[in-house]
C-alpha cells in the first residue's frame, strides 16, 4: 500500500482503510488518465487544417452519444464497487465492535485532551483510575473500547497512525474501539476547528508492550 510508506500503520484496521484509499486513488487516477488522453487525442486529431471545414456536432447520432453514455456506465460501475468496499470497511471499523479487553475515557475541551485509564481493576469510575492530560498509554495487541466526550464545543479525536478520526460532540458519549499493533510514541490531534487554541490541542499516545505498560501503571501510585 502507498500510504503506509508515508505514515506507519499502528492499528488493526489501518490496513483496511489504506486499502480503500488506494483503490479509490487507482480508480480515479485511471479514469483521469484515460479522459485526459482522449481529450488531447481529439485536440490533435481534429486540429485546424487548411482546406478542412469545421463541423457542428449536435450529439444526436447514436454513435456519437456512445462517447458519453459508455464511459458514464463504466464510471457508475466503478462507483458501485467503491461504495460496496466503503460499506464493508465502515461496518468492520464503526459497527462491529470486538469484545473489549481494556477501556479508556477520552475527554476533549478547549484546548487539551484528558485521558482516564482504568486502573488495575480494569474498570472506569473507580478509585484506582489514572487520569493524564495530553498523555495516553495503551498496550500493544489489546482491544480498547473508548468513551469519547466533549466538555464544551465539537472536537475531533484523531490518531493518524490508527487512521482513526471521531468527532466528540457535547452532550453525547460516543463509543469506539481500536487495537494498537505497533509500539512507539505517536501524535494525537484535534481535527476539528475548535477555537483560537485549536492548533495547540495536541497530545501523544504511547503504545507499550504489556511489561512496559504494567511497569508504568505500577509507578503511578
Amino acid at each position: 500500500m502507498m500510504l503506509e510508506y508515508l505514515l506507519p500503520q499502528a492499528a488493526s484496521f489501518a490496513h483496511d482503510i489504506d486499502w480503500l484509499f488506494t483503490v479509490i486513488f487507482i480508480t480515479v487516477g485511471f479514469w483521469f488518465v484515460v479522459a485526459q488522453g482522449v481529450l488531447f487525442y481529439f485536440i490533435f486529431r481534429f486540429r485546424r487544417q487548411d482546406g478542412v471545414r469545421s463541423l457542428y456536432v449536435a450529439g444526436e447520432v447514436k454513435a456519437e452519444k456512445q462517447w458519453v453514455s459508455i464511459p458514464h456506465y463504466l464510471v457508475i460501475l466503478c462507483d458501485l464497487g467503491l461504495i460496496a468496499g466503503t460499506i464493508l470497511v465502515w461496518i468492520n471499523v464503526k459497527q462491529a465492535l470486538p469484545a473489549a479487553e481494556e477501556r479508556v475515557r477520552i475527554v476533549g475541551q478547549q484546548w487539551a485532551w484528558t485521558f482516564v485509564h482504568a486502573g488495575p481493576d480494569g474498570q472506569l469510575d473507580t478509585a484506582d483510575d489514572i487520569t493524564r492530560i495530553d498523555e495516553l498509554h495503551v498496550k500493544e495487541n489489546t482491544v480498547y473500547h473508548f468513551e469519547l466526550l466533549s466538555k464544551d464545543v465539537i472536537h475531533s479525536f484523531s490518531v493518524p497512525v490508527f487512521r482513526l478520526k471521531q468527532d466528540a460532540v457535547p452532550g453525547r458519549v460516543i463509543t469506539g474501539w481500536f487495537k494498537p499493533t505497533k509500539t512507539g510514541q505517536f501524535d494525537i490531534q484535534c481535527a476539528e476547528m475548535c477555537g483560537l487554541g485549536h492548533g495547540v490541542m495536541a497530545a501523544r499516545i504511547q503504545i507499550e508492550t504489556k511489561e512496559e505498560y504494567d511497569k508504568w501503571m505500577s509507578e503511578q501510585g
